[in-house]
């Protein structure tokens, strides 16, 4: 078995544990943190051995540290503060990283499984996949609150059955049925997929929840944060395990190491996450929240059900038509997004030969690894920049480098387009959210974030309908890499995600119009 992209995933990992670690020590040790940072990202051995010897000095206070190592800190006190932290919480976190690993390696393989065992060309098979992702965001709309009806222990217990049964479905249905479109094979396929969609509704809220209950208000921003983190992670190891088990067995052989990793998953919630252990939690951080739990009055409290009506109807999200143009504006950009999983993994493993094709895995799931490292960084650096201005630049950095790819498909070209994306990506995706909050009128923030994620779910599955369709035409199946036409192909995905910063550029002095007036009023 070639392990070669293990040893290179992990070297990765290992080298930014030391470019973290060292700045953070250094930091803590009043030495300049920019300049451990950068002799770590150029020399990491010199780093280490710095940090070797200035390991025994004093720490410096708190109050003295500058910007950039306050950046370094919020991005590793996650993981040092969870081992300090409840049980039930280490389990949960154990339990999101397995689960985060699982979902985006079938993911990452999906469509390629559905060409290749169920017999669908690659406009099904992207049906398929938009069938799953689409899918999640309607159940996680329908079965969220199952959290609050069983608690969040069993919650995610029977999140992870239905996922176990619908990944064991994934993996025994070419043997159960003819292939084809509505064949045995598809229909059992399917049926995976509804157990998948159905648990991962559930198991998604539940966790979040699960977080808010674990934690107090002095811990709970350590809480999400570590979730977010651990999602990156496990989006990124599928990248490392799938290579060379597929390359030894099957896309069907990695998919049983996934069903292996949800039962897992299910020991870890079960053992670890003990009734005794979750309601101790829950115990601890409510008693050190005590009273500060009781929500401040507000004036929709005043308002009979008739006046809250009108009130919501006359502020109704949709009516607003400056919001409704700045989130639909997003879909050509965020059509990047879906085309991580929707035409990446085929992208690279058809237009591509040697290395980057029979490790393609890997270069599907670098962006996660990548967006950790610089979401924070960015949102330091660019904190006091107006938001608007940074969505943008953001866009347009993140839709630029598609024109990249319509150089033609070689390792250099993949490898920017990856980087400048990721970039881009962590420019404007967490000014997203932070918008529709400043333009929320008073009382109706959670409405706007709510329908705020509706054009996201339109574009999965958007994309998921003409996706495949170009693979077809530009990028088939069992066709010489110099008879395909990939350039076209990402120059048109180009030109369509290029449309939201025109757009917002565009839009820009209607937009701000008004602005103060409804973030203030």
């Amino acid at each position: 078995m070639d392990l070669t992209i293990v040893y290179v995933g992990l070297s990765l990992i290992l080298y930014f544990v030391i470019l973290l670690g060292t700045s953070r020590l250094a930091i803590r040790k009043g030495f300049n943190g920019v300049l451990m940072f950068v002799a770590a990202l150029v020399l990491p051995p010199i780093a280490v051995i710095i940090s070797l010897l200035i390991m025994g000095r004093k720490n410096v206070a708190a109050e003295s540290v500058t910007p950039f190592g306050n950046v370094i800190n919020e991005i590793t006190q996650p993981f040092i503060d969870l081992m300090h932290t409840s049980r039930a919480l280490v389990g949960l976190n154990i339990s999101y990283t397995l689960e985060g690993l699982t979902y985006f390696g079938v993911l990452g393989l999906l469509a390629i499984y559905f060409n290749n065992y169920t017999g669908l060309d690659d406009i099904r098979a992207g049906n398929m996949v938009g069938i799953l992702t689409a899918g999640i965001t309607l159940s996680m709309l329908f079965l969220g609150a199952t959290v609050d009806w069983i608690g969040v222990r069993k919650a995610l217990l029977y999140a992870l059955s239905f996922m176990f049964v619908g990944r064991i479905l994934l993996s025994v249905a070419p043997h159960l049925g003819a292939p084809g479109l509505w064949g045995g094979a598809h229909i059992y396929a399917m049926l995976g997929i509804l157990g998948i969609v159905l648990g991962y509704g559930i198991y998604q809220p539940a966790a979040y929840a699960a977080v808010k209950k674990f934690t107090n208000e002095n811990t709970a921003a350590m809480g999400y944060a570590m979730l977010y983190g651990l999602m990156n992670l496990g989006g990124y190891l599928p990248g490392l395990i799938s290579p060379p088990v597929r390359r030894a067995t099957s896309i069907l052989g990695v998919f049983w190491v996934y069903v292996a990793l949800t039962v897992a998953g299910i020991a870890v919630v079960y053992f670890i996450m003990t009734k005794k252990a979750v309601e101790k939690a829950i115990a601890n951080a409510s008693a050190e929240r005590g009273e500060k739990q009781i929500e401040d009055d507000d004036e929709l409290s005043k308002m009979t059900a008739k006046e809250k009506m009108k009130f919501y109807f006359k502020n109704f999200p949709l009516r607003d038509r400056r919001f409704l143009y700045f989130i639909f504006i997003l879909i050509p950009v965020q059509t990047l997004f879906a085309h991580n999983w929707l035409t990446i993994p085929q992208y690279t493993s058809r237009a591509f030969n040697g290395f980057v094709q029979d490790n393609f895995e890997f270069f599907v799931n670098l962006n996660p690894i990548l967006i950790f490292i610089l979401a924070p960084m960015v949102a330091a650096l660019t904190s006091k920049k107006n938001t608007y201005t940074m969505m943008i630049i953001g866009t347009f950095v993140m839709a630029s480098p598609t024109f990249i790819l319509a150089l033609g498909p070689n390792f250099d070209t993949l490898v920017a387009y990856i980087i400048i994306m990721t970039i881009g990506e962590a420019m404007w995706q967490p000014r997203f959210l932070q918008w529709v909050a400043e333009i929320a009128p008073k009382n109706m923030t959670g409405i706007y974030m709510g329908i705020g994620q509706f054009p996201w779910f339109l574009t999965k599955v958007i994309t998921s309908l003409y996706s495949g369709w170009f693979l077809m035409h530009y990028c088939p199946v069992d066709t010489p890499p110099s008879q395909m036409h990939t350039e076209t192909m990402w120059l048109i995905y180009g030109f369509i995600a290029i449309a939201t910063p025109i757009g917002l550029i565009l839009a820009r002095k209607w937009m701000m119009k008004g602005f103060k007036t409804k973030h203030e009023g």
